[in-house]
């Protein structure tokens, strides 16, 4: 199990390289990562090219819903930055959930 601190820096280099993508010019989005094994969710936002606000929050009923969500273990979120793990592969194996309306879909299917 990674640690809460690996977990952050992961989400701050995979979303980095999200917002900064030309495609996601435009993009103003609540973002939320729940990372099952840790019992946490990672909120943020998507906003002006960049990442702004990302700070973890125990799981539980009062966490708000973002406009797009991620769900995965920390072991699955690590080895998606460090190169082990395919988001294609993962999200077709169940491994990792993308949840979003589906104009964030189409756009997000760009970006990733």
């Amino acid at each position: 199990m990674a640690t809460m601190d690996q977990c952050m820096t992961a989400l701050r280099g995979i979303l980095g390289d999200l917002a900064s993508n030309p495609a996601a010019a435009g993009l103003d989005r609540s973002l939320s990562c729940r990372l099952t094994d840790l019992e946490q969710v990672v909120l943020g936002r998507l906003s002006s090219g960049a990442v702004r606000d990302l700070h973890a929050v125990e799981d539980g009923p009062g966490v708000p819903k973002a406009d797009i969500r991620l769900t995965m273990t920390s072991d699955d979120l690590v080895a998606l930055t460090d190169g082990t793990l395919s988001f294609g592969s993962a999200w077709a194996g169940g491994r990792v959930k993308l949840e979003a309306g589906l104009r964030d879909m189409l756009r997000l299917r760009k970006l990733l």
